[in-house]
């Protein structure tokens, strides 16, 4: 039987229930916020600067060999350091993961795994605590929600080991390429990468986030349009502040003259500032639950489901629960294309 939407209805005098919004917002905000991000790269490229200079606070030092005598890494770590951040009221618990080690060695077989299985173990963890019988009333969220990828601004193409860690990564997790360093490039040579990495994207089927998705509305679809054109972002970082024209201003100072960063006309650090915190931050932790997770999460009990029949306990479901999972996530799946 086919259901029709109801016919919309408008009281005749105040009612008071347009009043939801800000009592969401009020428990929100007393509540905080949460957002995980990666950074993947190699060391030099920047990365622990441009979350510095992203969030205006000394949130991480450098990962990178100091002195000659200090070890080479042997393999891809991972690190994670946490902050609150308070903005307006607003408090952000933000979890910055780094990668160093990464795309260091002469043989870099494999090198991605770590990072790869760092982010799957976050979604375990996640799932265990959401399936348990007593589970907590808010569950502590370390799923990551967004992976800022370095690119060497070699001002060439993209390196084999980039186009096979990308595609590995955007299985799993949101990815926002990065070109680090663009001031190394001229303008004509930034423009030039840009342009052959987004072909490269293309040919690849390397699926960078925003996502295309039917319920965005126009203003929604002509944004992430306008972000597509830009992908991948050409950053600069810099905590320094120096004075331009009498203004203090965050940006690097050379013999060739000032790079500011916060400049639209030097790069493109505002567009990713503005991107990661003003317009799509919400989206990058509602995409990561709704997509990623639903998909990793429908997996996971699927094969649960299977492992438990072929082991003839039984032919019936893990749990009422898990059965109404397996079929909601299935659904999620078929939407979302998985």
């Amino acid at each position: 039987m086919a259901t029709t939407m109801p016919n919309s209805v408008y009281p005749k005098s105040y009612v008071g229930f347009d009043s939801i919004t800000s009592q969401i917002e009020k428990k929100l905000v007393k509540r905080g916020f949460q957002f995980n991000v990666i950074c993947v790269g190699q060391t030099g490229l920047g990365k622990s600067t441009l979350i510095n200079t992203i969030f205006a606070s000394h949130l991480l030092d450098s990962k990178g060999r100091l002195t000659p005598d200090e070890p080479i890494r042997s393999t891809t770590e991972i690190s994670a350091v946490s902050h609150i951040i308070e903005e307006n009221g607003v408090r952000l618990r933000l979890n910055i993961v780094d990668t160093p080690g990464y795309g260091d060695l002469i043989n870099n077989e494999r090198c991605w795994d770590p990072i790869v299985k760092y982010i799957k173990d976050q979604h375990s963890a996640y799932l265990r605590k959401e399936l348990t019988a007593q589970r907590e009333r808010y569950l502590q969220d370390t799923r990551i929600h967004c992976c800022l990828f370095f690119i060497q601004p070699s001002g060439h193409a993209l390196k084999p080991i980039d186009i096979v860690v990308l595609k590995k990564l955007s299985e799993f997790v949101n990815v926002v390429p990065v070109i680090a360093k663009s001031d190394s490039l001229t303008l004509e040579e930034r423009a030039a990468f840009k342009e052959r990495i987004r072909e490269e994207f293309a040919f690849h089927n390397l699926r960078m986030y925003p996502y295309d998705n039917e319920e965005h509305d126009q203003e929604e679809i002509a944004m992430n349009e306008s972000i597509k054109g830009i992908l991948p972002f050409a950053v600069v970082g810099s905590e320094k502040t120096i004075v331009v024209n009498g203004k203090q201003v965050r940006g690097r100072q050379n013999r060739w003259g000032v790079i500011n960063v916060e400049d639209e006309n030097h790069c493109e650090f505002v567009y990713l500032r503005n991107f990661l915190t003003r317009t799509h931050l919400q989206d990058l932790i509602e995409t990561t639950s709704q997509i990623h997770y639903e998909s990793f999460r429908a997996k996971q009990l699927l094969a649960l489901k299977e492992s438990s029949a072929v082991g003839g306990h039984s032919s019936r479901p893990i749990s009422p629960a898990a059965e109404r999972e397996l079929s909601r996530n299935s659904q999620r799946m078929t939407m979302n294309g998985y």
